[in-house]
């Protein structure tokens, strides 16, 4: 269940899938709008995938901005969102933030998800924005 890192363009498929399904079908983001120039295994960002029983079901990736780690695209499909697999993908995500020295994480958190990332440590750090026709806020997290 553990996430790792995607280092294959068909792991990158499968992430593009789940984010396909998740955000474009189920919460109706416009395909346009949700796959951008950092999908690519250039590193600019990285991209983990997290399985459960041997089958890819969450996503996130992270990429350098200003100093800190921005978490981003994270997702589950719908089955797969109580059994922690969204902790582990968080948890893997700031590791990599350590990796890379950066102190400090950030993301834009939708704002039904506000309370699990609370949890995790994050704290609200704007009002709420519309991204793509969702509620959001910014949050972050000290690392280090």
């Amino acid at each position: 269940m553990n996430p790792t890192k995607i280092a294959t363009p068909e792991e990158l498929e499968s992430a593009f899938s789940i984010r396909k399904k998740v955000f474009v079908e189920e919460q109706g983001v416009p395909l346009a709008d949700e796959f951008d120039e950092f999908d690519r295994l250039d590193g600019k960002c990285e991209h983990i995938l997290a399985y459960y029983d041997g089958e890819a079901v969450g996503t996130g990736r992270i990429r350098t901005v200003e100093g800190m780690g921005k978490l981003e695209r994270i997702c589950l499909l719908e089955p797969y969102r109580k059994f922690g697999i969204g902790r582990q993908i968080i948890a893997a995500l700031e590791e990599i933030a350590l990796e890379k020295g950066l102190p400090k994480v950030k993301l834009h958190g939708q704002t039904h998800a506000k309370g699990f990332y609370e949890k995790l440590g994050y704290e609200g750090a704007s009002d709420e924005f519309m991204e793509d026709g969702i509620p959001h806020v910014l949050m972050t997290k000290s690392i280090k």
